[in-house]
């Protein structure tokens, strides 16, 4: 994954068809998620001049699905999102994983690759942000035009390290990774979860979240070289009870 603190900042591929195919597929016409804008869609974004991985819609064991595939790629799809803080509601997503990546960590940032990965960008304020990201900050508005989110809360299937461990991005304090299943018992079949993102963000940075900006899904292979593939299921997101 590398430094994958643009998120919001990626460059954009010049050619959308195959976007167009993604926001009118099964799959993206089941995902229900408050859109930023009548504008907001789902669009593929590459990270620099780095290899992509490809992002398919299909249908995969019964229900519409995003196929991702990599090999030595490093891309996402993103939706803009808006919700405002801080109850955030409930996040239902799937995932459905043959095999994972053994050669990965992520606590690692030169082996950080996930074979699975749903990433929710937040929004909130910026004056509390460290010197150093500041600095990362600014350098990504000028490298892509947008800033740092506020900060990045990714949920990961991984082999190493146990369901509930949270690991903070070697070079930001703003990116944080949850794993959220763990092991191989459930590969090679859908995985089903329904996340409270207040208390998921809660737990990751210590205090309540104060919007909801943005929402992707990234399967990566480029720093250990392994091919890696996945697929995703529609997201759905409900608001709190209160």
């Amino acid at each position: 994954m590398g430094l994958v603190i643009g998120l919001a900042g990626c460059a954009a591929r010049p050619d959308l068809a195959d976007d167009e195919v993604l926001n009118a597929s099964p799959w993206a016409k089941g995902t229900h998620l408050p859109a930023a804008d009548r504008a907001a869609r789902w669009r593929h974004q590459g990270i620099g001049s780095r290899p992509e991985s490809d992002y398919v819609p299909t249908r995969h064991a019964g229900r519409p699905a995003l196929a991702a595939t990599s090999s030595q790629g490093d891309s996402l799809v993103r939706l803009p999102v808006a919700i405002d803080g801080p109850h955030l509601g409930q996040l239902t997503f799937s995932w459905f994983v043959d095999r994972l990546n053994p050669q990965a960590d992520l606590a690692d940032r030169h082996k950080d690759d996930a074979v699975a990965r749903v990433i929710l960008q937040f929004g909130g304020d910026r004056s509390t942000f460290s010197g150093r990201d500041n600095m990362l900050s600014d350098l990504m508005q000028t490298l892509t035009g947008e800033p740092l989110p506020f900060a990045t809360l990714m949920y990961v299937w991984d082999h190493r390290y146990p369901v509930g461990t949270v690991i903070p991005h070697a070079r930001s304090t703003r990116i944080k990774t949850m794993v959220i299943e763990s092991g191989d018992a459930r590969l090679g079949r859908w995985v089903d979860f329904e996340r409270d993102v207040t208390a998921d963000y809660q737990q990751a940075f210590g205090h309540p979240p104060a919007s909801f900006q943005g929402v992707a899904l990234m399967t990566d292979s480029n720093n250990t070289k392994q091919p890696a593939s996945a697929w995703y299921g529609p997201l759905v997101w409900q608001p709190s009870i209160r």
